[in-house]
């Protein structure tokens, strides 16, 4: 069984279940992240660009929407995997360091006169 049939199989009691579900999740919100940030904050942070991010992490949620989440044999639910954890370890903080926070203005702390 895979793609989108292997989620809604419901196997609450399956361990693998839950590590496909997370994966997936995880791969669900690094693009949604990506959609978020601002174009030019890519090339402020000097990273590829948010088109770059943007197919790359689509193909990597696409990938296992339609094949399944198969992290033991399964290469392309392998390189997403690792495609979706370098955009969250590396690209996000830098953009966020640059925009203060969140992709659409973020908050902060900061007042007028320094951090409260």
């Amino acid at each position: 069984m895979g793609g989108v049939a292997q989620i809604l199989d419901l196997a609450y009691l399956n361990p693998i279940w839950w590590l496909s579900v997370a994966i997936l999740g995880f791969k669900l919100f690094a693009l949604l992240d990506a959609v978020t940030r601002r174009e030019d904050a890519y090339r402020a942070a000097d990273k590829k660009t948010k088109p770059f991010w943007l197919t790359i992490l689509a193909i990597a949620f696409g990938w296992d929407l339609l094949f399944g989440v198969n992290f033991f044999t399964g290469i392309g639910t392998l390189a997403g995997l690792v495609a979706s954890i370098v955009y969250m370890v590396d690209v996000r903080p830098a953009i966020r360091a640059l925009t203060g926070g969140g992709g659409r203005g973020g908050r902060s702390n900061a007042g007028p006169y320094g951090p409260w």
